[in-house]
C-alpha cells in the first residue's frame, strides 16, 4: 500500500491531542486507506490491535449495525474489560443516523483517540459543529497530487513526466487509476462508477432530489466551463436555451450540494484594491480532472483551463486559501493565502507568444506589493524574471 505522507503526517501530528481527527474528501480518494496506513502506524509505534478499533459502516461487516446505540454498544463491548486508550477509526461514519452522539459519549465516558472519515460536507454540519465547537480538526484529502501520481505509478520509469502527465491530465489523480493505466478501457467505466454513487448516494439521495437530470445537466455546464465566471443567470440561460426552465433559488441549492459532495469548488473573487470579496461571479473547479473528461469528453477542451484546474487543487493541497484576484478591470487567476504568505499565480498553457506574454503580465504588475508573483506555463523555454514576476513550468512547479 502505498503511503499518503501529506495526509499521514497530519494524523501523526494530532495522535493523542484532545481533538477528534475527521477526514472528509470525494468517494475513491483514499481516505479508507489512510486509515489503514494510520493503523498500521499506531501497531507499529506499539500499541496492541485489541485497542484498535477500526471499523467500516460501508462494509458487509458492519451491515446489522444500523442505529447509533447499537454502534455504541459495539464499541463498548469490544472495549470491555481493557484498560488503556482506544483508537477509534471511524469509516463512513455518516451512514447511521445521529452518530455524532456516539462520538460525543465516547468523549465524555473513556479514553479514545477518534479519527473519522466522510464522503459529504454534512459530516461537519452546523449542529455537529456546534456540538463538537473547538473539539475537531479537519483533514481535507484531495485524489492524488501528480507528485503523488508519479509515486503511485509503478512503471513511472518507462516514461518521461510528460509522459505521465498527459495521462494524468486525461485519467485523472483517484489512486485506483494508477492499477488500471495499463488497461486503459476499465478505467472510464470506473471513474463512471465514482461518479453516479458520488451523485445518488450523497446528492440525490441525501437531499432527497427529484430531479436527477436537471442536476447532472448543472454540473455537466460546470465540467464544461471550469476556470470561466459563472454565474446563476449564466446557468439559467443555458438551462433555458436547452428548453429547460428552473429559477435561481434551485440552482444555487444544486450548486452547494455539489459542493457538499466535494465534487466541485467555488473559488470567490476578491478585490485586491478594495480589499473586499465579491458576491458574485465566482469561478467552480472541479475535484478530479479524470471525473471531468469523463462527463463531457476532452474535444473541444480549452487546455489552459485544464491547467488550471490542477493549479488550483495543488494550491489548496499546500493549504492555500485560494481566491481569484480583482484587480480593477483585470483579473488574476489565483490569489493564494497562507497565514501571512502571499502568493499570486497566472497559468498559461503558454506564454511564447508575445501578445499572450504581455496578457499574463499585466494584472501581476498592477499590484503594488512586493509578494511573489508567478507565471506557470507548460512551455519548456528558460524564461527569465520579468520585472520580479518567475516563470515556472508547470510541471516542476507541481513536482516541488
Amino acid at each position: 500500500m502505498k503511503n499518503r505522507d501529506l495526509y499521514l503526517n497530519q494524523l501523526k501530528n494530532y495522535k493523542d491531542k484532545p481533538l477528534i481527527k475527521v477526514i472528509t474528501g470525494i468517494r475513491r480518494c483514499g481516505k479508507s486507506s489512510l486509515l489503514m496506513l494510520f493503523e498500521n502506524h499506531l501497531i507499529d509505534s506499539g500499541i496492541s490491535k485489541d485497542h484498535i478499533i477500526r471499523m467500516n459502516f460501508e462494509s458487509f461487516e458492519y451491515d446489522q449495525i444500523t442505529s447509533y446505540r447499537e454502534m455504541h454498544s459495539h464499541i463498548q463491548s469490544r472495549m470491555k474489560d481493557l484498560k488503556g486508550r482506544f483508537y477509534l477509526l471511524l469509516d463512513e461514519v455518516q451512514m447511521i443516523p445521529s452518530w455524532e452522539k456516539v462520538i460525543n459519549a465516547m468523549l465524555v465516558d473513556a479514553d479514545v483517540d477518534i479519527t473519522i472519515t466522510g464522503s459529504n460536507a454534512y459530516l461537519l454540519s452546523a449542529e455537529l459543529s456546534t456540538l463538537l465547537s473547538g473539539r475537531y480538526v479537519e483533514i481535507k484529502m484531495q485524489p492524488l497530487s501528480f507528485k503523488e501520481y508519479l509515486d503511485f505509478y509503478d512503471q513511472g520509469t518507462l516514461h518521461s513526466k510528460q509522459e505521465l502527465f498527459n495521462q494524468y491530465i486525461r485519467f485523472g489523480g483517484l489512486p485506483t487509476i494508477a492499477q488500471l493505466i495499463d488497461r486503459p478501457e476499465t478505467i472510464g467505466p470506473f471513474l463512471e462508477g465514482v461518479y453516479n454513487t458520488v451523485l445518488i448516494k450523497d446528492v440525490i439521495d441525501r437531499n432527497e432530489i427529484r430531479d436527477g437530470a436537471l442536476l447532472e445537466v448543472i454540473l455537466k455546464f460546470i465540467a464544461s466551463n471550469v476556470g470561466n465566471i459563472v454565474s446563476t443567470k449564466k446557468i439559467s440561460d443555458y438551462l433555458t436555451s436547452s428548453g429547460r426552465k428552473t429559477t435561481s433559488e434551485t440552482i444555487d441549492n444544486y450548486l452547494k450540494m455539489l459542493e457538499n459532495a466535494f465534487i466541485i469548488h467555488k473559488v470567490n473573487r476578491y478585490d485586491l484594491k478594495g480589499k473586499l470579496f465579491l458576491k458574485t461571479l465566482e469561478k467552480y473547479y472541479m475535484v478530479d480532472i479524470g471525473i471531468r473528461n469523463q462527463l463531457i469528453g476532452l474535444r473541444n477542451t480549452d487546455y489552459g483551463h485544464i491547467l488550471e484546474n490542477i493549479v488550483y487543487l495543488e494550491l489548496i493541497r499546500r493549504g492555500y486559501e485560494v481566491r481569484i484576484g480583482k484587480v480593477g478591470p483585470l483579473e488574476v487567476d489565483f490569489v493564494a493565502t497562507n497565514t501571512d504568505e502571499v502568493l499570486y499565480v497566472q497559468v498559461s498553457a503558454t506564454i511564447i507568444d508575445e501578445s499572450t506574454l504581455e496578457r499574463e503580465l499585466k494584472p501581476l504588475k498592477s499590484i503594488s506589493d512586493n509578494y511573489p508573483k508567478i507565471i506557470l506555463t507548460m512551455d519548456q523555454t528558460v524564461f527569465g524574471d520579468f520585472d520580479g514576476i518567475k516563470v515556472k513550468n508547470i510541471i516542476d512547479f507541481l513536482l516541488e
